[in-house]
């Protein structure tokens, strides 16, 4: 099974409806998860952001934020994912946004990439971010991020879960 195929169960299992906010992968996201049949129950919208200008007036990532951590960071990786997850109807975002290479850029490695993932629960709204570094060509290190992006809905949303129950044993 691929890991769209598996993402899809996911959601479907768990009743969530995905948006995203992508950048370094370029809706390869969405794309991906589009390939599975009946899919497109369970993805809500997928945002292609690059540009500063088209973060802050999608996504309302604050240029502060921007400006102080670089484009390239878990801390606008953050912003984004809670402004999709804010501006849709849906209970799990994810935000990726990285340099891809071949240069490095602003002493940022080729290869870099911030990711966030978003979950609205009963017991509130939980944000988890994560920086990775991938290595090969372009292609590569974008089709890498996208699988580790869609991998990270599973693993943060059984974290998000574990936070959500009560510290009491049944």
């Amino acid at each position: 099974m691929s890991i769209a195929e598996a993402t899809v169960d996911y959601l479907r299992e768990h009743s969530l409806l995905l948006t995203t906010a992508e950048s370094c992968t370029a809706g390869m996201i969405v794309t991906l998860l589009s390939e599975v049949p009946g899919s497109g129950e369970f993805i809500e919208c997928g945002y292609v952001v690059y540009s500063p200008q088209a973060k802050q007036r999608l996504l309302h990532v604050n240029p502060q934020t921007i400006e102080r951590f670089n484009l390239t960071s878990v801390e606008v990786a953050r912003e984004m994912v809670l402004g999709a997850l804010h501006d849709s109807t849906t209970n799990v975002a994810v935000a990726t946004t990285g340099i891809l290479g071949p240069e490095d850029v602003d002493d940022i490695p080729a290869g870099t990439v911030c990711f966030a993932w978003a979950f609205q629960c009963a017991a509130g709204q939980f944000v988890y971010s994560r920086q990775m570094r991938f290595s090969g060509s372009r292609c590569e290190v974008q089709n890498q991020a996208t699988e580790y992006a869609l991998q990270g809905i599973q693993q943060f949303h059984r974290a998000a879960l574990q936070e959500t129950r009560s510290p009491v044993d049944d």
